[in-house]
């Protein structure tokens, strides 16, 4: 996705801005057709968009990206996405995936103990029909919480534990003053609609 030279060719720029992403799109935690309205509105704004791209070294004087191609900056906002704290990173006898996530069943029961549950950015929990885990946003945490609280209930009444089933209820990006990219599900709206324009408050 993107057009690679886009913003280098420009008169002006000396006031370029490259976004390098590691993944095939940006915003890849949220639905396609957000991803790709963002896109267009970086593009209109003169961002250089460089997916599938992956930073090697940060330099004092710019990037190298793992093709070996080098990228002169003068200035470098490092965006890395989610971590789990780092007492995580080997709890005695339950699995952490690379981001020192606590690896949990549809259940939110963490691997190698059923008896501890996890939710939030901590917990790498699976998503039917997906190939990635429940995304690490608020609205996942959230549900994840409510989700919890019934089956400790259950838990404790000796009754079997449910899984628990992530809802897209809608995204909302923002790119400041210049525009705001929103999604809507079906359920809410009655079919799933996207919108862009200026948020005002």
């Amino acid at each position: 996705m993107g057009e690679p030279r886009q913003c280098r060719d420009r008169a002006d720029a000396a006031s370029c801005i490259i976004l390098i992403e590691v993944a095939d799109r940006i915003l890849s935690a949220l639905p396609a057709r957000i991803s790709e309205a963002t896109l267009r509105l970086l593009l209109d704004l003169g961002v250089e968009v460089r997916t599938g791209a992956k930073v090697s070294e940060v330099r004092a004087d710019g990037v190298y990206l793992a093709s070996g191609e080098f990228i002169p900056s003068e200035l470098v906002v490092w965006a890395a996405g989610v971590k789990a704290p780092e007492f995580l990173r080997s709890p005695d006898g339950l699995e952490v995936n690379r981001i020192k996530q606590l690896v949990a069943a549809p259940t939110l029961q963490a691997s190698g103990d059923p008896s501890i549950f996890a939710i939030g950015d901590c917990a790498a929990c699976p998503r039917e029909g997906h190939t990635t885990p429940v995304p690490p946003r608020a609205q996942a945490a959230h549900q994840q919480a409510a989700h919890l609280v019934e089956q400790l209930r259950r838990r404790l009444a000796g009754q079997k534990v449910e899984p628990f089933v992530y809802r897209e209820f809608g995204s909302l990006g923002s790119l400041g003053k210049y525009s705001t990219v929103s999604s809507l599900m079906g359920f809410l709206v009655g079919k799933t609609s996207l919108s862009r324009g200026t948020l005002r408050g």
